[in-house]
């Protein structure tokens, strides 16, 4: 009997050790939420993260950072947000939904942009001129960029004029979308996005004067829910990194210590 005992006994042991060593080599990857100005950016960081350090799986999900704060307010399994308006995380760490303080990551700029013609000889003015029906940005009530171009608008005292043309994007991306499939002949779009090579060969950008609106600081939290997860610090840490701070520099990014 006592032989049957010491085969289970080591039955089991086995079992229990490869369910350890299954859990090691394929482990649960760790979540992102990132702000859609962050989509090519992002894509080469991870990119470099993932052959640095192929044991530390990450996936991303490009959205708009408002929607995201409300989605881990309400317990949504991200491990990791980077939002384009630091107010976001600042305002998930004082309900008790980061693990630590926010890091600033970058400051954003917003761009007139068109696939169309080249924005580069374009101002805000010009945007009232009836060749332009339709006018893309990002919803401003859940998307930062968004919300910078509408004050950008208000500042110059544009935004009555053009209010009835203006198509709304659910995020920064999807408003570069509007722009290239033709729903609007422009728009007013991330410097990150139209910095990518494949969107500088379709047409030019005007960058709009930073001083008519709030800034874009960009932050982000490790969440509450991956205090304990290494691969979130890991990656956190690698913002830091020279090869990433040269990616988010390539982007039009202004870096907080710059």
């Amino acid at each position: 009997m006592s032989r049957v005992f010491r085969l289970l006994a080591g039955v089991a042991a086995l079992g229990l050790s490869l369910t350890i060593a299954t859990a090691m080599a394929d482990p649960q990857p760790t979540r992102i939420a990132a702000a859609s100005d962050l989509r090519f950016a992002m894509d080469e960081i991870l990119e470099n993260f993932a052959s640095d350090h192929p044991e530390h799986p990450i996936e991303v999900l490009y959205g708009s950072s408002g929607r995201f704060r409300s989605q881990i307010e309400h317990g949504a399994p991200f491990d990791l947000f980077f939002s384009a308006d630091i107010a976001y995380p600042q305002a998930l760490e004082q309900a008790g939904h980061a693990a630590g303080e926010v890091i600033p990551y970058a400051e954003g700029r917003i761009v007139i942009w068109s696939d169309g013609l080249d924005a580069s000889a374009l101002t805000l003015s010009d945007l009232a001129d009836e060749r332009f029906r339709r006018i893309a940005i990002a919803n401003p009530r859940h998307a930062p960029y968004g919300d910078r171009a509408r004050e950008a608008l208000r500042a110059s005292g544009l935004w009555e004029t053009l209010e009835r043309r203006l198509v709304f994007g659910e995020n920064i991306a999807h408003t570069l979308q509007l722009v290239q499939s033709g729903a609007a002949e422009v728009g007013i779009i991330a410097l990150s996005l139209v910095r990518h090579p494949s969107i500088l060969d379709q047409g030019g950008y005007h960058l709009i004067d930073d001083a008519l609106h709030a800034p874009l600081t960009q932050g982000f939290i490790i969440t509450r829910r991956a205090a304990d997860n290494p691969t979130a610090r890991l990656f956190a840490d690698y913002m830091g990194a020279a090869e990433t701070r040269s990616i988010m520099r390539a982007y039009g990014f202004q870096l907080p210590d710059e």
